[in-house]
């Protein structure tokens, strides 16, 4: 038997506003770009996220159920939806009603927490649970980390937060002879599945399909479904896992490329093989006991052709930002208050650095492509401009609830005051001028 298992990743960040400069910090001006998002949110959607999820219902209900899939939607996602295009999220509640589709947890903010702050991963993991459960009404069993950063510790923690089943890139340089079509144990677990990706499978639907250069242009669906059949050929009892973006289809790939003929032809000429299915990450884990315990001791990632954290933190500029914005963890924390917690979070998510990236060659390319920026300089400047605002904004909400503890405090003290003979009221005068000494763009 061979098994497919299709995961999609859904992400759409918050973006920067272009025209937010050095003398916008302290200012009442948003630095997040609302118009752009929502224009950019609208496009994906028509050309992606509608026409794809009404071709996945059609294959399901086509199928009788033996096409499935799998997504993990980031919750800042699922908040411009809910803002903008709130079909799109009655699309994906008429997929779970299915049964034959399956959502992932992550990180709400789709942001590189776990490599700097368990306590803040594990507070955004449990954020995503909770709003997957009020938007599409699932519980997720499987987590999936932003852009697929694992390493041991990772595996670890996902078992300890009861998933059955967490995901992973099967680079090669950790795989060395073993295939990444076989289900794993992470290191110092002991009931949770780890599930690698088939990057060269996957990666010939997300970046090469269109690529009339390529040797495996044209890629046919009856083509790529003997290419599946191939890859475990030597291997009974495996499974091919296919993760990528969803953009894939109809973003990164136009409609113009034949990428959603392929999709639908795809399941059809797969299934004709006896014994093929498709099967969601829950299922496969059920399904295949772990081969082996497998260790990943450094970062890997699905990203560029390292496959490791330099996609972000590959340069001062990305490292001097992550530090910072993650640097304000116990000040922001500390004042409780959402609107700012929510904004601090939103800094967090994953693309800001990636728009940093000084990579070149094919990596480069890519990067550039993603960018709304002329250059990473001009993305480190305006992220810098964005977080010393926030720095700003979190001085004055601490200032604003130190005033309100000593008011609530001399308020005490005057009632208690009232409750004494006046004798003993009568005293100096209490001076404010030292705690009221101005503010400094560095949270303390």
């Amino acid at each position: 038997m061979t098994a497919v298992c299709f995961y999609f990743q859904v992400h759409q960040p918050f973006r920067l506003r272009s025209d937010f400069d050095f003398f916008s910090i302290g200012t009442d001006r948003p630095f997040e770009d609302e118009e752009k998002n929502r224009e950019i949110l609208r496009k994906v959607s028509a050309k992606c996220y509608l026409p794809a999820n009404t071709l996945m219902l059609e294959l399901i209900r086509k199928h009788q159920g033996r096409f499935r899939v799998a997504y993990s939607i980031s919750g800042v996602a699922l908040e411009q939806f809910a803002l903008y295009e709130p079909q799109v999220i009655e699309s994906f509640r008429a997929l779970a009603k299915t049964g034959c589709v399956e959502f992932l947890a992550e990180t709400y903010y789709h942001s590189l927490a776990f490599l700097y702050s368990e306590e803040e991963f594990l507070r955004q993991v449990k954020m995503h649970r909770e709003k997957m459960r009020d938007l599409i009404g699932v519980s997720p069993k499987v987590l999936r980390n932003t852009e697929l950063v694992y390493n041991d510790r990772l595996g670890q923690l996902a078992e300890e937060m009861g998933f059955t089943a967490v995901l992973a890139e099967g680079a090669d340089r950790i795989l060395d002879w073993r295939s990444p079509n076989h289900v794993y144990r992470p290191l110092g677990t002991k009931n949770i599945a780890l599930l690698l990706k088939n990057y060269r499978l996957s990666d010939d639907i997300a970046f090469r399909f269109s690529n009339r250069e390529w040797s495996g242009w044209p890629l046919t669906s009856d083509k790529f479904a003997n290419w599946l059949q191939s890859a475990t050929r030597n291997d009974q009892g495996s499974v091919v896992n296919l993760f990528m973006d969803y953009e894939t289809f109809g973003e990164h790939q136009w409609e113009s490329t034949g990428i959603f003929a392929f999709l639908r032809h795809l399941p059809e000429e797969f299934l004709r093989h006896p014994g093929n299915r498709f099967m969601t990450p829950s299922e496969v884990a059920k399904s295949f006991p772990p081969v082996a315990e497998l260790s990943m001791p450094g970062l890997v990632s699905w990203a560029d052709s390292e496959r490791d954290v330099s996609a972000w933190l590959g340069n001062h500029m990305q490292q001097a930002a992550a530090a910072t914005v993650y640097g304000l963890e116990k000040a922001v924390v500390a004042t409780r208050d959402a609107e700012l917690m929510h904004a601090w979070r939103k800094l967090q998510t994953s693309d800001h650095f990636y728009y940093m990236s000084t990579k070149y060659s094919q990596d480069g390319d890519v990067h550039k492509y993603f960018s709304p920026y002329e250059s990473p300089y001009d993305g480190f400047i305006h992220y810098a401009n964005a977080i010393n605002h926030l720095i700003w904004k979190c001085n004055v909400v601490r200032e604003r609830q130190r005033l309100a503890r000593r008011t609530a405090r001399i308020a005490k003290q005057s009632d208690k005051a009232q409750e004494m003979p006046r004798q003993l009221v009568a005293g100096p005068s209490m001076s404010t001028s030292a705690e009221m000494r101005p503010l400094t763009l560095v949270a303390k």
